[in-house]
This record gives structure tokens, C-alpha cells and sequence, in this order.
């Protein structure tokens, strides 16, 4: 799927700064939130979990099903034009915001977007079986919970 154009914002949702949306009962989702949390010192993004209102929000807003998780999202900041990236597209521009070394892996983008989704697709279709399920949504430490929405 292809990056929407900027729509009206979702109700509710504070665009001040680009949202990241996770599957927050995968292991492999919020090990990926967790990873960012930490690499990103400078607190440029938030996170939300597709089962909490904000991220079923922004789901819906992005025309998916927050009950059928099988994409991952950022919402950029409405100052970037609150356009919607989703799967490697997402993956991609998060890692090119986190500073080095981690930015070097947006030379990635060479690889045409619909090779990099057929495998983004293939591990979110297989992340509960090779990762693990949580039987909670993934909660933040304190330090960290004002980031997530």
C-alpha cells in the first residue's frame, strides 16, 4: 500500500509530533517500541498501541482494521504534513530520525517498496508464531510513559 496523502487529523489525536502505532501484544512490536524509546534521546516520536483508543484511532483514520493488525504506522506531525507511512515505509523513515548508527539503515530504501513489504508482510503475518504473543499490552516504565498515548 502506497503512503496516503495528509487527510483531516483524527479526532482527538495530538500531532505535535509523529506517532508511532504497534501491535502492543506482540513481542517483536514492542520490542521494536522499546528500542525506540531508548535510541530516540531526543524524544521526537510517540508511541501508541493499536489496542488503545489513540492507536484504533489512528488505524481507522488510516483506512485499517486496529482488530486486524498487520501493518505497522506513523503518523508524521502536522508541521511534516500528518502524512501516514505505513510497514517498511515507516520502518524506514523512524530509522533515518534516530541518529547513527541506526540512520544508516535507510539505505534500504534502494530496495523497491514492494520487495521490502513482501518481507515486512511475511514477518508480521508469522510475528506471534516466531516471536510470542504477551497476554498483556506492552506497559511503559515510568520514565517512558509520557511518550506513549
Amino acid at each position: 500500500m502506497a503512503n496516503r496523502p495528509p487527510d483531516p487529523r483524527p479526532v482527538g489525536v495530538p500531532l505535535d509530533k509523529p506517532i508511532i502505532v504497534f501491535d502492543g501484544v506482540c513481542v517483536l512490536c514492542t520490542a521494536n517500541a522499546r528500542f525506540i524509546l531508548k535510541h530516540d534521546r531526543e524524544g521526537r516520536f510517540r508511541l501508541a498501541a493499536m489496542q488503545g483508543d489513540v492507536g484504533a484511532a489512528i488505524m481507522r483514520h488510516a483506512g485499517l482494521d486496529p482488530h486486524d493488525p498487520i501493518s505497522f504506522i506513523l503518523l508524521e506531525a502536522e508541521r511534516d504534513g500528518g502524512r501516514v507511512r505505513l510497514n517498511s515505509d515507516a520502518v524506514l523513515q523512524i530509522w533515518s530520525k534516530l541518529g547513527w548508527p541506526w540512520r544508516a539503515g535507510a539505505i534500504l530504501r534502494i530496495v523497491p517498496r514492494f520487495l521490502r513489504d513482501l518481507v515486512y508482510k511475511l514477518v508480521a503475518r508469522n510475528r506471534y508464531r516466531w516471536f510470542g504473543r504477551r497476554e498483556e499490552c506492552f506497559v511503559p516504565d515510568p520514565a517512558q510513559a509520557s511518550r506513549i498515548l
